[in-house]
């Protein structure tokens, strides 16, 4: 039998997916792939989206929700899938919608912010870990308000527009 990375099936009209993205973006998307590929067997499915969410601190993540993710793919999502998957979602996106969406992840409650220590956490701990030093600029450029709160809506807009808002 081939191995599960052999059997894979062409999508769509035989573009390239792979032309979508530059080598950067492309090894990073197999960075988070890797990351999220808990189980390491070359594809994500249900399992390794619980897994990844508790390993961002969201631990009662509904079956539901799990199997909508899932659904979304044409198929089994292995690497090739995930990066077309991610090239739809992309395509005519506004950076700035993008980067909030990354942000809201932390923000369970939907409230804004995150609080500091805990973004520190995740900067330090996940994927492209930060290191003590750019902590420190990152929040010397941004810093947290005196609650320990990240703005991360004006921070968004900074990054995205060049200025804070009024």
């Amino acid at each position: 039998m081939a191995p599960k990375m052999a059997r894979h099936k062409k999508e769509g009209g035989g573009s390239n997916v792979f032309s979508m993205f530059d080598q950067s973006q492309i090894q990073e998307f197999k960075e988070a792939f890797t990351i999220m590929d808990q189980n390491r067997d070359g594809f994500i499915d249900k399992a390794d989206l619980r897994d990844t969410f508790a390993a961002l601190g969201r631990m009662n993540v509904k079956n539901e929700e799990l199997e909508a993710m899932i659904k979304e793919a044409p198929g089994a999502i292995n690497f090739t899938v995930f990066l077309t998957m991610f090239g739809e979602k992309l395509k005519g996106t506004d950076p700035e919608e993008i980067i909030l969406n990354a942000f809201r992840v932390f923000d369970r409650e939907g409230k804004g912010y995150v609080k500091a220590d805990y973004m520190k956490e995740m900067l330090m701990t996940q994927a492209d870990r930060f290191t003590e030093e750019e902590i420190k600029q990152t929040f010397s450029a941004f810093p947290p308000d005196p609650s320990g709160n990240l703005d991360y809506k004006n921070l968004v807009y900074v990054i995205t527009h060049g200025e804070e808002k009024d």
